[in-house]
């Protein structure tokens, strides 16, 4: 059986990107399609399989500038040759679960639907998030891309969301079923026993700085309270938000994937305050040992336990977290247990993604794996 694998785009390795390595894993024959193409972004296990492209990713700047694109990016994703494939498996936050194989099965697995243009729009496109000509172009074009993505939504033999979350909101805006099947953590790179002689440093918040990520409510809320803080990452938002830190917020930047393990080690809990769909980050934190203070909606919900493994915090304000953080201070740091944390952590193993993804595939699609 061919099988062709579509992911978005291959610019930046996160968590949608770790998702695809698992599925390749899974897939070992799957060839492999995406609309730009990155090499120098990406590790060598997906760097060692072909990566066919769309015409879209031979343009000047295209992979730059490829949110600018995303007008044109439904005509893109269907120009993709698939011709002759027997399953496609598309991997999906924006316009990759349109690719289509004339009689061939498809499953989809959906990292969010459309999210630039649904539940992320004021993120991405509100107020001091872009120039106005963009804003102004992106609102015109909102009523033409949601209804395209629920079209595009026909025609999927399975749909496979990444979390109860994302369910429910393929549930509202295709009116589909999906089954739930989480991300896979490689947790066996963070379950190292922590030092009890290295106590944590500092509060840490690590994660690609996209908007939605609410990174400003963290260096706001440490302003405030002046508790040493490390911000981690990269991503379009990292120059607006290294103007002007505090003395006591320490910017790390991107960190190595060797490396993370032992910052997660060093760290005194993870500040979470944006609302994801899954969220890779707390688990990684968790199955290290390291508490979670999390903004309470999305995937979160479904990844830590409150006051077991960490806490929630409301309203998605600098107020809500500052008051979350004193709270940790005052009454719980020293109290949750590490064991209870890796033990959460362990529901998220790649073991139990393969199994998950294999149920799905083997109703969709027997014999993919012959």
């Amino acid at each position: 059986m061919r099988i062709a694998l579509v992911h978005d785009w291959l610019v930046t390795w996160r968590g949608g990107e770790k998702v695809l390595e698992a599925l390749l894993e899974l897939m070992p024959r799957a060839e492999l399609f995406t609309l730009f193409h990155q090499p120098q972004a990406m590790p060598a296990s997906i760097e060692a399989r072909q990566v066919h492209t769309a015409f879209i990713d031979r343009l000047p700047y295209a992979r730059r500038f490829h949110r600018q694109l995303l007008p044109v990016l439904p005509l893109a994703v269907r120009s993709l040759k698939l011709d002759g494939f027997d399953l496609v498996v598309s991997s999906s936050h924006c316009v990759a679960k349109a690719a289509r194989a004339a009689g061939a099965r498809h499953l989809a697995y959906v990292h969010a639907p459309l999210r630039y243009f649904w539940d992320r729009f004021d993120d991405y496109f509100g107020p001091r998030q872009a120039a106005l000509p963009t804003r102004l172009a992106a609102h015109a074009l909102r009523p033409f891309m949601r209804a395209w993505d629920v079209k595009s939504s026909r025609g999927i033999d399975r749909f496979v969301a990444n979390s109860a979350h994302v369910a429910r909101q393929i549930a509202q805006r295709y009116g589909e079923r999906a089954a739930v099947v989480h991300p896979p953590v490689e947790l066996e790179r963070f379950t190292r026993e922590r030092l009890p002689s290295r106590p944590g440093e500092a509060f840490l918040c690590f994660g690609a700085l996209a908007p939605y990520k609410r990174v400003d409510l963290a260096i706001e809320a440490f302003r405030r309270n002046g508790l040493p803080l490390w911000v981690a990452g990269a991503g379009q938002h990292e120059k607006r938000l290294k103007k002007n830190l505090p003395p006591n917020v320490k910017w790390l930047g991107p960190i190595d994937e060797a490396q993370l393990p032992l910052v997660y080690q060093s760290a005194r809990a993870l500040i979470f305050p944006g609302e994801e769909d899954f969220g890779l980050t707390p688990v990684e934190a968790q199955a290290s040992g390291l508490p979670v203070i999390a903004f309470g909606k999305g995937g979160a919900l479904e990844t830590v336990v409150h006051e077991k493994t960490g806490l929630f915090f409301y309203p998605q304000t600098v107020d809500g977290l500052a008051r979350a953080v004193y709270r940790f201070v005052e009454e719980l740091e020293g109290k949750l247990d590490p064991a209870a944390m890796r033990a959460q952590a362990q529901r998220f193993s790649k073991q139990a993604f393969f199994e998950g993804m294999r149920r799905q595939l083997d109703e969709v699609a027997p014999g993919w794996a012959d």
